[in-house]
C-alpha cells in the first residue's frame, strides 16, 4: 500500500493508539476514528449501496474495534484489522437484508446526489451521469465476495496480501476474485467500451 493511501498518518500511529485504548484511554478511539471514518464509510457504501447503512456499519465498525482492544495484536497492518470488522459488519448486513428487503428513498434518489461539472454541456453531463449510474449499478450487482475484494484493491489501495489477512482468505483467493469481478463488469458494461 503506498503512504499516499494511508489518511494522515503513520501505520504506527493506529497501533500506538489501539495499545493507549488497551490501556484505558478511550480517547484514544477518537484519533482512529478521524484517521478512518470516512474510508471505512466508504467502503461500508460500495458493499451496501446506502448511505444509511454505511454511516449506521461505519458506527459499529469503531464499536467493534473498541470492544475488541483488549485482544488486539498488531501482527498485521492496522487497516487490515479494522477492514476485516467492516467486511465482517457489510455481509452480516447483507445476509439481514435478504431476508428483510425493503426499498429506501436513498436508492430513488440516487441519481440527483452527483452533481455534473461545470463545464459540460447539458448533454455531456446528463451522459455522463448516466454512466456513473450504470457503473454503480454494476458494481453493486457483483456478489458480496467480489465486490469487497475490488473495492478495498481498488479504492483502499491495499496489497492482495492485506486484502486476504482483512478478509481472511487467501492472497490467490484474492487475485481471483479481483479477476472475476473486472470480467464481469466488462461483460455488464461491454457496450460502454464500443461508445
Amino acid at each position: 500500500m503506498s503512504d499516499a493511501a494511508l489518511p494522515e498518518s503513520l501505520p504506527d500511529a493506529d497501533i500506538e493508539a489501539m495499545k493507549r485504548l488497551a490501556d484505558g484511554d478511550d480517547l484514544a478511539l477518537n484519533g482512529i476514528m478521524h484517521r478512518w471514518k470516512d474510508k471505512v464509510a466508504a467502503f461500508l457504501y460500495r458493499m451496501t449501496g446506502s448511505a444509511e447503512a454505511a454511516a449506521d456499519l461505519a458506527q459499529e465498525t469503531f464499536v467493534r474495534l473498541y470492544q475488541s482492544r483488549a485482544r488486539y495484536q498488531p501482527t498485521a497492518v492496522f487497516p487490515t484489522y479494522l477492514f476485516r470488522i467492516a467486511a465482517n459488519l457489510g455481509r452480516n448486513h447483507a445476509r439481514w437484508r435478504t431476508r428483510h428487503p425493503t426499498v429506501s428513498v436513498e436508492d430513488c434518489s440516487t441519481a440527483f446526489q452527483q452533481l455534473p461539472g461545470h463545464d459540460a454541456s447539458p448533454d455531456e453531463a446528463a451522459e455522463q451521469q448516466e454512466t456513473t449510474l450504470r457503473i454503480e449499478k454494476a458494481i453493486a450487482s457483483l456478489p458480496v465476495d467480489l465486490r469487497e475484494a475490488l473495492h478495498l484493491f481498488t479504492y483502499q489501495e491495499m496489497s492482495q496480501h492485506e486484502i486476504a489477512q482483512a478478509l481472511g482468505c487467501s492472497v490467490k483467493a484474492v487475485e481471483t476474485r479481483i479477476y472475476r469481478a473486472r470480467q464481469m463488469l466488462k461483460e455488464m458494461l461491454a457496450d460502454l467500451r464500443q461508445q
